[in-house]
């Protein structure tokens, strides 16, 4: 775990110098945290990179927790990995404030001692959203919404689909 854990701590490492590299647009990558009300995650890492000027490719690591409730202490862990495609629009004459559409992945894997809560699945989500890079300080904020389809599910949560999936982003940007 520990070799699996540093492995990737390289390989962001390494993404993100690469991209910072480039110059243009607003910034090339950023990395930080991403809140979200969705199922399958309530806190992820998140890594955005920038190939283009307008196109961007999101990565998050999450996880979601829950502890069941009363006597029956019937708790589960969610952990999640998606990625997703965003285009990116400008608003206005405002800089570093945009608009994204896009669409993305996700797998996630329940963790729970009882067979009805615990198993693997995979949703797919279109998303939406905006963002603002503050112009004098290397800190991006976002907000977004990603109402996610299961195509394999774990167990029948939210029949398969769900549409809260909102969050809100804070990353740390590189030129």
């Amino acid at each position: 775990m520990k070799k699996l854990a540093l492995t990737l701590i390289v390989v962001v490492s390494f993404t993100v110098a690469g991209f910072a590299q480039v110059t243009g647009g607003d910034y090339k990558a950023g990395i930080g945290l991403r809140l979200g009300g969705g199922y399958y995650d309530v806190v992820a890492a998140s890594l955005k990179v920038f190939p283009r000027v307008q196109s961007a490719f999101e990565f998050n690591l999450g996880v979601r927790p829950y502890g069941g409730y009363g006597r029956y202490n019937n708790g589960w862990t969610n952990v999640s990995a998606s990625a997703s495609y965003q285009h990116h629009f400008p608003i206005g004459n405002i800089e570093g404030f945009k608009w994204f559409v896009g669409g993305g992945l996700t797998m996630f894997n329940t963790f729970s001692k009882y067979d009805d809560y615990r198993g693997f699945g995979i949703g797919v989500f279109p998303a939406g959203g905006v963002e603002y890079k503050f112009p004098r300080i290397p800190l991006a904020v976002s907000a977004d919404l990603r109402p996610t389809i299961s195509v394999v599910k774990p167990y029948d949560y939210y029949d398969g689909f769900y549409v809260g999936n909102f969050g809100i982003a804070a990353r740390y940007t590189f030129r």
